[in-house]
């Protein structure tokens, strides 16, 4: 083992999981299901916040449907900041994975419960409970490989895989029973999931060595009591501040979402310049994290584009697509499923394309790829958007067509970038590195949900047409900059 691997890893040894460590396989199968649990929710969250009350839904406005879909998602990724630093300085990431599976199912299971309120209790425990497991299990999983392994682009397109084979089966499961039968139904479909993911983590946990087992730079005595302290006051003020907007009559769909957006920015541009101004990492730590300033802005600008797929683009599947096959309307959450399966047949491709590469394509090339395929997705869909002018249902095969593209995006930045956090990280920040990562798409996701307002008000064609082209421009630009940040990555491929 390298010297640069990070603090407590240690692989275990033994039989293998298609040739990486064996571990990899309990990671691998917690995280499809936590993934089910997710995505099987979030494929009907739209469409169960527009459907008329008659239907059993919200009746919320489109836009105000869409803010809601990108702020909750922005607050499930902007939570794997704190669920890092729990891993890092109190708990470790082992306990933090279990304690995070454990309350995103009782989230699943309050939005089970058949009332208006059970939702958004739900979602709040979801967004608690992802903040923990989501960042810690990817740093589990690079734990098991030496800092700037070729194999850990390869590991974590494999664990990449374990996402999206969750991620395939939910809609077709939740789909079915929300739209067809009862909202509720679905969601209580996403709480056994996540049931069984956190059944086989405990059952699987022998597999992991140390992996995860120890905090990489843990509170002790009065510094720990005085962490509890200072979280127990936020909390209380978070509740008051909230008690407050209430009492108000502030407290409004539109309110929270605006006020959630502001505070995700907030939280980023802090975060970066505590690490930046930290006197405890080196230069080159410092160097290394400026580099990733670039490419948590590229980062954010495809999430932005690409996390539109649950939300305006599932809309436009309900009410703008042909759905009828053979006298059978198949319903629009399923087209859901077609992005991961697209991805559970390509990242064995990126993995091996990768491994073969090694180091002669830097990661900032691959960002700048998935920049100019991910606008040239919204490209096609302005083309889509335009067929459809008039009321005409279209093929859903444009969607098809949108989400390949996509994919192929998302295989050059999102795994790529998950192994760049691991190794760009300094040791001080290792698992809280994986929640700034997610916290790229929580700054995409809350900026995007304000942008999806657009949606409803601009024509259809011209807002993925501005859109599209805008991503184009910045991956372009991206392949300027690159040779700087490569120098910036000092010596980190």
């Amino acid at each position: 083992m390298s010297s640069d691997a990070p603090v407590g890893a240690r692989p275990p040894a033994g039989k293998t999981f298609f040739g990486h460590p064996r571990a990899l396989s309990t990671l691998f199968l917690t995280e499809m299901w936590e993934r089910f649990s997710f995505y099987g929710m979030r494929a009907i969250l739209v469409l169960y916040l527009t459907a008329a009350v008659a239907d059993g839904g919200l009746d919320l406005g489109e836009s105000s449907a869409n803010a809601v879909y990108g702020t909750y998602n922005a607050m499930v990724y902007l939570m794997a900041l704190p669920g890092g630093w729990v891993a890092d300085r109190l708990i470790g990431a082992r306990r933090s994975v279990l304690w995070g599976g454990v309350v995103i199912a009782a989230g699943h299971y309050v939005m089970a419960i058949p009332t208006g309120w059970s939702v958004f209790a739900g979602m709040a425990l979801i967004v608690l409970g992802t903040g923990l497991l989501k960042p810690n299990i990817s740093t589990m999983v690079g734990d098991l490989y030496e800092r700037d392994s070729p194999r850990r682009d390869a590991g974590f397109s494999i664990f990449y895989m374990g996402i999206n084979l969750g991620a395939f089966i939910a809609p077709l499961i939740t789909g079915f029973l929300g739209e067809k039968i009862n909202w509720h139904l679905g969601f209580g479909a996403a709480a056994v999931g996540m049931t069984f993911g956190v059944l086989q983590y405990v059952l699987g946990r022998r597999n992991l060595g140390d992996a995860g087992a120890r905090p990489a730079d843990p509170l002790l005595g009065a510094d720990r009591r005085r962490a509890l302290t200072r979280i127990g006051a936020a909390s209380v003020v978070v509740l008051a501040a909230l008690l407050v907007l209430l009492v108000a009559g502030w407290f409004t769909v539109t309110t929270v979402v605006n006020l959630l957006t502001v505070v995700t920015v907030l939280v980023t541009v802090g975060y970066f310049a505590r690490i930046l101004t930290d006197r405890e990492i080196s230069g080159t730590e410092r160097s290394r994290m400026k580099a990733y300033v670039w490419l948590f802005v590229f980062a954010a600008s495809f999430w932005l584009i690409y996390d539109q797929a649950g939300s305006v683009l599932n809309i436009f599947a309900a009410d703008q697509t042909d759905r009828s096959v053979g006298g059978f309307t198949f319903p629009a959450s399923w087209l859901q499923s077609v992005n991961p399966i697209l991805i559970i047949i390509g990242a064995p491709l990126a993995a091996a394309l990768w491994l073969k590469l090694g180091h002669r394509v830097s990661t900032p090339t691959k960002f700048a790829v998935g920049l100019v395929l991910n606008g040239l997705s919204f490209v096609l869909m302005a083309a889509a958007a335009r067929a459809a002018v008039g009321g005409d249902l279209v093929s859903p095969l444009w969607l098809v067509a949108v989400y390949a593209i996509q994919v192929a995006g998302e295989l050059s930045l999102s795994p790529v970038g998950l192994s760049a956090t691991t190794k760009l990280a300094p040791v001080k920040y290792a698992s809280q590195m994986l929640g700034l990562w997610f916290l790229a798409t929580a700054v995409g996701d809350a900026i995007g949900g304000q942008v999806a307002r657009l949606a409803d008000r601009w024509s259809q064609p011209v807002y993925f047409l501005t859109f599209g082209l805008a991503s184009v421009v910045l991956g372009l630009a991206a392949v300027m900059f690159t040779r700087q940040i490569r120098r910036l990555m000092a010596g980190i491929h």
